[in-house]
């Protein structure tokens, strides 16, 4: 099966918007393959840079690895090698080795690796984790910094050293100092990704700090705002950027803000707004409530509307 090699995969996802689709379950709360295979079709259509499977927004967490597998195959299937696949990487380091050796085989393009699961490691344990992960499997793989498996610049710099096919830095911290160390000292080595919930809110900043692109949620159910943000923020355009987080983004911030867990429940929403119901998020979280749907929706409404001056 062929893959996007190794080297090729980070320049291609640093060129521009990265789509982190939902997955949709039945009510039920089971896969619903159809419906996911649907969605993967519409935001194809669009020109994003890279779609990853089963990552946060699409609530791998919440998924068993063979459903893991399942929804990876069905985003490879239905891009048919439009758009560069990444799959996730989780949990302990056999179990992250297992999923990445599953993704390949299933055909993905790339891996993001996940923090491990519940355990606090230091930078020596992460970089053999990250060693680890990247030597089972040809495919490149991003490093996701957040949570329990924050690094520094130097430490990032031994996973580079180490594993000639990690090829991506992902920030879920917005520690800008840290931020400019990591650039400063690896340059061109990696692909830098936004990686906050709601990336846009920091997206302008970012750039400044050799982060060529994101993570977007909300493409999932605005993807032409979504592309237009984008393309302000390359341009460093200001007052269309401005305007935009003035007009939608930081109204979208306060609807999720109001409850732990709504940056992924937000986006369902959303899409169930605009007539494209993915069925409800899985346990631990919890869907918006009836009025908050409708704030949602009213807000969504004023995006076609948009004048930004």
């Amino acid at each position: 099966m062929s893959h996007m090699p190794a080297k090729e995969l980070g320049p291609a996802l640093g060129s521009g918007l990265l789509s982190f689709p939902v997955t949709h379950f039945d009510a039920d709360l089971a896969f619903d393959e159809p419906a996911y295979r649907d969605h993967i079709g519409w935001l194809a259509q669009y020109d994003v840079a890279g779609l990853f499977a089963a990552g946060g927004t699409g609530e791998g967490f919440s998924l068993t690895p063979d459903e893991i597998d399942r929804v990876v195959r069905a985003a490879v299937g239905e891009t048919a090698g439009r758009i560069p696949v990444v799959a996730p990487a989780t949990a302990g380091t056999a179990a992250a080795v297992a999923q990445a050796r599953a993704a390949e085989a299933a055909g993905a393009d790339g891996i993001l690796l996940l923090p491990p699961y519940l355990v606090e490691a230091n930078a020596d344990g992460l970089v053999e984790h990250v060693a680890a992960v990247c030597a089972a499997t040809s495919l490149g793989v991003i490093f996701y910094s957040r949570a329990n498996a924050v690094c520094d610049d130097v430490t990032v710099a031994r996973m580079a050293d180490r594993c000639p096919n990690l090829i991506g830095f992902k920030d879920g911290v917005g520690n800008i100092e840290m931020m400019t160390r990591i650039f400063a000292r690896l340059g061109d080595r990696l692909t830098y990704i936004g990686g906050l919930p709601t990336a846009e809110a920091f997206a302008l900043p970012y750039t400044e700090l050799g982060v060529t692109t994101y993570s977007s949620a909300i493409f999932n159910f605005i993807p032409e705002f979504a592309l237009d943000f984008y393309a302000a923020v390359r341009a460093r355009d200001q007052a269309a950027v401005y305007g935009y987080l003035r007009d939608f983004v930081i109204p979208y911030l306060d609807i999720r803000d109001r409850k732990p867990g709504y940056a992924v429940s937000i986006i369902k929403a959303g899409l169930a707004a605009v007539g494209r119901p993915p069925g409800p998020v899985r346990p631990p979280l919890t869907d918006l409530t009836d009025s908050e749907f409708a704030d949602l929706s009213a807000l969504v409404d004023t995006v076609t509307a948009l004048k930004i001056a």
